[in-house]
This record gives structure tokens, C-alpha cells and sequence, in this order.
């Protein structure tokens, strides 16, 4: 296990690598650069700055040389933890997205805990009492999860917490714990402006892996050993929760991993409108303004987050299946 651990992760090198390159091609096929997009805004707003100026901070941040020697010079410091500097924030880049890389971690793994506590009971409800009210009825909420996009649902939360209920519902704390040392009430606090974006970002993917689930189940439980472990006299719970969910449950958990890119876009709306500090409003201020590094970087944690996600889901699979073995 452990050999098969350290393959995946030495094969991560050059995949994040060919990932690095890529989006910085991406990134810099729009015309012209950070500077020229701050002449546009200083232009528009009556100000601006004159072209010989910016063909000095061209030269400055070396902006002027070809793209190719960026990137080198871009990834030489990578070693070091220099991701590069910002020049919309004017700050290194890691000392700008820090905390909210950690957030968004947070967030997204409090999105993946209620995708599995959701979507897992449920389909297994479904599953077992199919065609049933119950059943009829979660299938239409899982409809209705699915068609409904993140950031409404945001928009719906931020109008019934601060309209509606008079809730503080922006931001990851609220107003009087800022720049406070952290304490109990402060924890607390932080936790109940966690979870309403939490759970908006994990409703939709719960709604696919209910489906997924409910489908699994209703497979295996037709298998032959289903048969052969109730023939036994084996209680139907003892059936359905050792052998049924098992089996079925192997292809929710590779869907899961497959929804962390879908949890890092969809909080870049969500972000916006909670005005909660992961990298999406970071991201997208990134790429508006051609801050290339700021947004390579972020396209590079991504990257990993997601590589390291299905490292996670393979070990998962292994653990609980005993077919699978690793070596």
C-alpha cells in the first residue's frame, strides 16, 4: 500500500507540471497584460497612466520577456514557496491566498460531509422502498437539487438570513468577532456561517449521488448473493447495510471525488455572493485583470486538491471492498 501511495504521489509531479504549463498558456492568450487592463480602468474612471510608464513596470516585472522565460522564472521559485507577486494586490501571492485556500479546503470538505450524510441514507431509503411516497417524493427533490443552481440558492439564504430572519449571514464571522482572538462564542460563530454555504454547495452534487446510490442498490440487491445471504436467514438490515451497500456504494465514492471541481467553481459564485473568503471572488478578480500568477497559482492548488481527492477515493475503495487491492 504504502509503495502504491508514494507512485500516485511521485506521478502527481508531472502532471501538475503539464497542468502549470497549460494554464499558463491559457492565461496569457488574451491580448495584452495586467498593465494594459489597469490603463482600460484608469482610463474609464478619467485617470490612467502614460505608455512610457508602463512600458517601465513592463520592464519592472518583466512582463516584456517572452512567455516562456515567465514561466521558468515563475516555477524556479516554487521551490522556494514563491508562487510569484500580485500585481493587482501588490503582495506575494501565498501571503494573499493563504487563509483562503485553507477556507475553501474547509468549505469544501464540509460540502463532501453532507453529500455523504445526505445522499447515502437516502438512497438507500429509496432503494428499499421503491415506487413508494417517500421514495417518489425524494426523487423529486433530487430533481429539483439538480436543476436549481448554487448561487440561488445562495441568493435565496442571504435574502431569508438577513431580510427575513435579521442574521448577520455574510462573511465566514460576523461583524463583532472580527480581528478578535479566537474563543468559544468566536468558534461557534464562524461554525454558523459555515454550514449555509456548505450545504448550498453540497445540495446539487447530493442530489446526483442520491441517484447514483439508489440505482447501485437497486442492482446489487437482485445479485445472487443477496439471495444466498437472506436464504441464510440473515436479518434484512444485516443484508442490506454488509452486503448490499458495500457493493453499491463503490461508485459514489468516485463520484465524490469527481465533484471537488465542481465544489471549487461553483463557490466562486457562492463566494461572491456570501462574500465568504475562498479563492473563487479571488480567482475570478485573477483572471478579469490578467493577474497571471495570482491565477496560475490558484489553477495549480486546484489541480492538486483534485489529484489528491482521487488518491483519497482509491484508498476509500480499497479499504472498504476487499476485491480491490493495491500494491
Amino acid at each position: 500500500m504504502l509503495n502504491y501511495i508514494l507512485r500516485r504521489v511521485v506521478m502527481m509531479i508531472p502532471m501538475l507540471l503539464v497542468i502549470s504549463f497549460i494554464s499558463f498558456v491559457i492565461i496569457q492568450l488574451p491580448p495584452g497584460d495586467f498593465l494594459n487592463t489597469m490603463q482600460a480602468v484608469q482610463g474609464a474612471s478619467g485617470g490612467g497612466m502614460t505608455n512610457e510608464q508602463a512600458e517601465l513596470l513592463r520592464k519592472q516585472y518583466g512582463l516584456d520577456e517572452p512567455m516562456l522565460v515567465q514561466y521558468v522564472k515563475w516555477m524556479s521559485g516554487f521551490p522556494r514557496g514563491d508562487f510569484g507577486y500580485s500585481f493587482e494586490w501588490n503582495s506575494s501571492v501565498w501571503d494573499l491566498i493563504d487563509e483562503r485556500i485553507g477556507y475553501t479546503i474547509l468549505l469544501g470538505f464540509c460540502s463532501l460531509l453532507v453529500m455523504f450524510v445526505l445522499a447515502i441514507p437516502i438512497g438507500i431509503y429509496s432503494a428499499t422502498h421503491q415506487y413508494s411516497i417517500g421514495d417518489t417524493i425524494l426523487s423529486a427533490l433530487a430533481f429539483l437539487g439538480l436543476s436549481i443552481p448554487g448561487f440561488l440558492l445562495a441568493l435565496i439564504w442571504v435574502y431569508i438570513g438577513a431580510i427575513v430572519l435579521g442574521l448577520d449571514v455574510l462573511g465566514d464571522q460576523s461583524k463583532e468577532f472580527l480581528n478578535q482572538p479566537w474563543s468559544a462564542a468566536k468558534a461557534w460563530d464562524y461554525f454558523l456561517h459555515l454550514w449555509p454555504p456548505a450545504i448550498i454547495l453540497g445540495l446539487a452534487s447530493t442530489a446526483q449521488l442520491m441517484r447514483i446510490m439508489r440505482n447501485g442498490m437497486l442492482e446489487s440487491m437482485t445479485e445472487q448473493y443477496i439471495t444466498t445471504a437472506r436464504a441464510k436467514g440473515l436479518k434484512e438490515r444485516t443484508v442490506i447495510n454488509r452486503y448490499a451497500v458495500r457493493a453499491a456504494i463503490n461508485p459514489v465514492i468516485s463520484v465524490m471525488a469527481m465533484e471537488v471541481p465542481k465544489i471549487i467553481s461553483s463557490s466562486i459564485l457562492i463566494g461572491v455572493v456570501m462574500s465568504i473568503p475562498t479563492t473563487g471572488p479571488t480567482f475570478l478578480s485573477a483572471l478579469r485583470s490578467q493577474d497571471m500568477y495570482v491565477a496560475g497559482t490558484l489553477l495549480m492548488v486546484m489541480s492538486a486538491m483534485l489529484l489528491v481527492a482521487n488518491l483519497i477515493a482509491d484508498l476509500v475503495l480499497g479499504w472498504i471492498d476487499p476485491r480491490i487491492v493495491y500494491t
